[in-house]
């Protein structure tokens, strides 16, 4: 009888440890979508601004279709994407294709000049920043639970209960690697 005892405790005590790592798994993963939906959000908020940035540049830069195109291009690339990595790869199209919009207003003082301009620029500066943020936090989260569903005796509870792997945020464009030298 005692033995029998001891092995409901040891057998207690294995699925409580058990439900502890695979709650603490939920948690994480639910951190991860967490802080992607923090990206979605300044994502939208950026894909919003766009076009009425594009039409105050527009305005001055009639002759610059090469470049609206390009932006509106990415822009449709983002609302084509299907999954995490293809929304990934537009939202990096869309910062190369703004950095060309900004290079071309330089070619216009008036544009730049321009309240409407500057208001733009200031909120998308804003948005870029907050992006760069949520891709940190993004990231950490990511780093955290990869840690769990990797590390014993976890990853033995994540690979039964299919807890896989999450990817991280990354600049795939070289050029944005760099710090973007942009004056105004």
């Amino acid at each position: 009888m005692p033995t029998l005892i001891i092995v409901v405790i040891v057998i207690a005590v294995i699925g409580v440890l058990l439900l502890g790592m695979y709650n603490g798994l939920v948690r994480k993963r639910n951190r991860v979508r967490e802080s992607w939906s923090d990206i979605d959000v300044q994502l939208k908020r950026r894909f919003n601004l766009i076009p009425n940035l594009v039409d105050t540049v527009k305005g001055y830069a009639k002759h610059e279709r090469k470049v609206f195109e390009k932006v509106t291009e990415a822009r449709s690339a983002v609302t084509q994407a299907t999954n995490q990595e293809q929304r990934q790869q537009s939202e990096n199209m869309i910062s190369d294709a703004l950095k060309s919009l900004f290079a071309v207003s330089e070619n216009y003082p008036d544009l730049k000049a321009s309240t409407n301009f500057l208001e733009l620029q200031r909120e998308l500066a804003d948005t870029e920043n907050k992006i760069q943020a949520a891709r940190r936090f993004y990231n950490s989260t990511v780093m955290d639970y990869n840690n769990s569903t990797q590390q014993a005796p976890t990853n033995l509870v994540a690979g039964i209960f299919g807890f896989r792997e999450e990817t991280f945020f990354k600049v795939e464009v070289e050029e944005e690697r760099n710090v973007p030298d942009v004056q105004f």
